[in-house]
């Protein structure tokens, strides 16, 4: 389901550290460039959770972003068959102004769904969110974990095969966490695929077995989470990057 090799990807700034295309730094002075990911390689058939973990800035969020397209590789070839839905940002596509159910509208669409079909999928997107009444209230209005709740909702309305979660899962509240915890293994033993990343190692491992560690864009370990975890770990306490 999938499929990534040697896969890079380039970062253009201009000298005031803001991202630019690749067409505007050639046409402007002071630029720079650095990989957000270098040489990655992984595969998955489906079947797995599996988690990606490192220090801040080692790419998590750029690995998740381009296994959902968001980022496309300047290097390498990556592969992701299957529906994919993501949630990378709480405030992902989230307008403060409309309601719950306005923004659950504006997000189908947004993912692929015809306007009918996200009308259609706004009753199972408020039961599943357990918003309750909190539903039909703007957005502003809402905890950071409502957001995560309401976002994670109409994710799972896609039907996906491959789910991606950035660090939201870790803003939810213990019900909800609960909730997440039972989809994403309900998907793996489906035969799909969860890519999570975070900080949170014992809720990352109660969804994923496996874990792929990120040292400056590259994986420097892939293998069982236990084992994965314990040579981050042991990198964090000497203080010492991953050779």
């Amino acid at each position: 389901m999938i499929s990534a090799e040697g896969v890079g990807i380039q970062f253009h700034f201009d000298r005031y550290r803001r991202v630019v295309t690749p067409n505007a730094a050639r046409f402007r002075s002071g630029t720079s460039t650095t990989w957000g990911l270098s040489d990655v390689s992984f595969s998955s058939r489906g079947g797995e959770g599996i988690a990606l973990i490192g220090r801040s800035g080692s790419g998590k969020t750029t690995m998740l972003r381009t296994l959902a397209s968001v980022y496309v590789p300047d290097e390498g070839r990556l592969r992701v068959r299957g529906p994919v839905a993501s949630l990378l940002a709480i405030d992902a596509g989230l307008l403060s102004m409309l309601t719950g159910r306005e923004n659950a509208l504006l997000l189908g669409v947004l993912a692929g769904l015809s306007r009918r079909a996200a009308r259609r999928a706004l009753v199972s997107v408020k039961e599943r969110s357990l918003l309750g009444d909190a539903f039909e209230y703007p957005v502003l209005a809402y905890s950071q974990g409502m957001r995560a709740r309401l976002g994670f909702a109409v994710a799972e309305e896609l039907e996906p095969r491959i789910l991606l979660l950035d660090e939201v899962h870790e803003a939810l509240d213990y019900e909800f966490r609960t909730v997440v915890q039972e989809r994403a293994r309900a998907l793996i033993e489906a035969g799909g695929v969860v890519v999570a990343a975070g900080h949170d190692h014992p809720l990352l491992e109660q969804m994923c077995s496996r874990a792929i560690y990120l040292e400056d864009g590259k994986i420097v370990g892939d293998g069982p989470f236990r084992d994965v975890q314990r040579a981050y770990l042991e990198d964090v306490r000497t203080g010492n990057p991953h050779e």
